[in-house]
């Protein structure tokens, strides 16, 4: 058999290329938009791609399966259960719980284990030519490290009221569908440290049954369906906001997008009408750069692990908009983006050169220090403004800091005064400085950056409030 494991850490998202070598043909499970990475796997070990499988109608990524469908020619493999509002609407071979699929010497066998979603399955592998009993289990987003899938996504996200509690429920019958496998399979999930479809995903990729029975709080539960059922929906992340969008684009028939799109630079005249019809430019670079200097109205959302995360969150799949970005960054860029179905770049510009170049001006980001936080602390007219997530900001605030959620932030502007002084902050000023961005863009100038935020307002052994 033949096995390799990739990792998105963008998304924290992981997907499978399972291969027989004698027969020559191979499996990908959960593949990402950019497929490209999986035709070279099978190029340099000589495999047809024959099986795409997908463990659930994903919310947090955009898959690629039609994209490699298209590319290969291999059937897609997918979920029929959850019901009538759970179909996939184009061609594609349905599985049910209990199907068998043979890939070469490879048998797969079709788990149902809702929870997360009503539709979620999960594939058992067994490599006959080895063993007659199964090795290794592929969980989606039902079992993590540490973790098990979160079922409010769809009612938070997705608007569809009511669904949570039943998902729960689904959650609880099915890990202990999960606690009667054999402990010594291996379990390779979905998701790792860093996805929002869980709170408290572990780093490592992969696990077995034995050490979830042991470790992961969910089956500390298994006797407890209440307990488990509160613990599961308490105190879970916001979701993005693209995850609604996701589960949509990833249901129905859409336009694919089966090369890595290469960008087209602008030339001063092509920006300026963008950015005066109301075009956003997504600036890219570190936020110490930024704040140095940045074109007005532009985004400071930087280009790394969380670019499309908080990208989904500010853009819509309607508009157009702009990249600022080192032309090095711009395929690891675009590939993130590609990956939640962000296509609508107008194009690009490689730094503020040609803004400066024409007569314009840059504006920069007003940052303060911890002393001059404190100082105005003391002052009447001033608000503190939290950004940070709002288990994060129950966990321990500052005194007097109101909690807005950056991702919500543009909806909220009611809650920010155009008045009074407005010092912001987050954890250690990443979300800091896109909200500073935002609110510039929205004609704030009365608003102070406290960049390091949480991280020094603690190591420097200051107080908080619960």
């Amino acid at each position: 058999m033949y096995f390799q494991h990739i990792y998105d850490k963008s998304l924290a998202q992981a997907s499978y290329f399972i291969g027989c070598q004698k027969a020559g043909v191979a499996a990908v499970i959960d593949p990402k938009r950019d497929v490209d990475t999986y035709l070279e796997i099978a190029k340099q070990n000589n495999m047809k791609i024959t099986h795409i499988l997908e463990t659930h109608i994903h919310a947090d990524f955009l898959a690629g399966s039609r994209e490699l469908a298209a590319l290969t020619g291999a059937e897609m493999y997918l979920s029929a259960e959850g019901g009538p509002d759970w179909k996939y609407e184009f061609p594609h071979v349905d599985l049910k719980d209990g199907d068998i699929l043979k890939v070469g010497n490879l048998k797969i066998e079709v788990v149902h284990t809702p929870g997360h979603t009503p539709e979620s399955i999960s594939f058992l592998l067994t490599d006959t030519p080895a063993s007659d009993e199964p090795v290794m289990l592929f969980t989606g987003d039902f079992v993590f490290v540490g973790d098990v899938g979160r079922p409010d996504l769809l009612e938070k996200a997705a608007g569809m009221i009511g669904t949570q509690d039943i998902g729960a429920k689904q959650m609880y019958q099915s890990i202990n569908k999960f606690d009667a496998l054999p402990e010594y399979i291996q379990v390779w999930p979905g998701h790792g440290a860093g996805s929002a479809c869980g709170k408290a995903l572990g780093a490592v990729p992969s696990t077995t049954v034995g050490y979830e029975k042991m470790r992961n709080w969910a089956f500390q539960h298994k006797n407890d369906e209440a307990g488990f059922v509160k613990y599961l929906l308490e105190d879970q992340p916001e979701p993005p906001k693209y995850f609604a969008m996701m589960k949509k684009l990833n249901k129905v028939d859409r336009p694919l997008l089966t090369a890595v799109p290469k960008l087209k630079k602008l030339d001063y005249n092509e920006l300026s009408a963008a950015l005066a019809k109301g075009t956003k430019m997504i600036d890219a670079r570190d936020k110490t750069e930024f704040s140095k200097g940045f074109v007005p109205g532009s985004i400071n959302i930087q280009g790394n692990n969380s670019f499309a995360t908080w990208a989904g969150w500010f853009l819509t799949y309607e508009e157009p908009f702009v990249l600022l970005a080192d032309e090095s960054q711009l395929d690891d860029l675009t590939r993130k983006l590609m990956r939640i179905g962000l296509d609508n770049i107008q194009g690009y510009i490689p730094s503020t050169k040609i803004w400066e170049e024409n007569g314009n001006s840059l504006e920069t980001v007003n940052q303060i220090s911890l002393e001059e936080f404190k100082a105005l602390q003391q002052e009447k007219d001033v608000q503190v403004v939290d950004l940070r997530g709002v288990a994060e900001y129950n966990a321990g605030h500052i005194k007097g800091a109101d909690n807005v959620f950056v991702g919500t932030l543009v909806n909220n502007l009611d809650k920010i005064s155009k008045d009074k002084k407005v010092v912001i902050h987050c954890q250690g000023g990443d979300r800091a400085a896109i909200a500073y961005s935002l609110l510039a863009r929205n004609g704030y100038k009365n608003v102070l950056n406290y960049s390091p935020g949480m991280n020094e307002w603690i190591s420097q052994n200051n107080s908080v409030e619960y």
